[in-house]
């Protein structure tokens, strides 16, 4: 979560589109063939949970401080 505090609000868009683009392509080889690693699609959500939970704490704090 601390990596996450010190980047620029771009920079966690860009990765936020990643990780979705992430599980997004593992859903579908998951159905597609036999299961490989089914524990990254578990990461890759907990990692988008942890980028929108510091974007909207960003979003909270700049309207807190207007």
């Amino acid at each position: 979560m601390q990596e996450y505090k010190k980047k620029a609000p771009e920079e966690l868009t860009k990765i936020l589109e990643e990780k979705r683009e992430e599980v997004r392509s593992a859903r579908f080889e998951k159905s597609g063939s036999a299961k490989k690693n089914t524990k990254s699609v578990s990461l890759a959500k907990k990692e988008i949970a942890r980028i929108l939970t510091e974007q909207n704490t960003r979003k909270s704090v700049a309207k807190a401080t207007v």
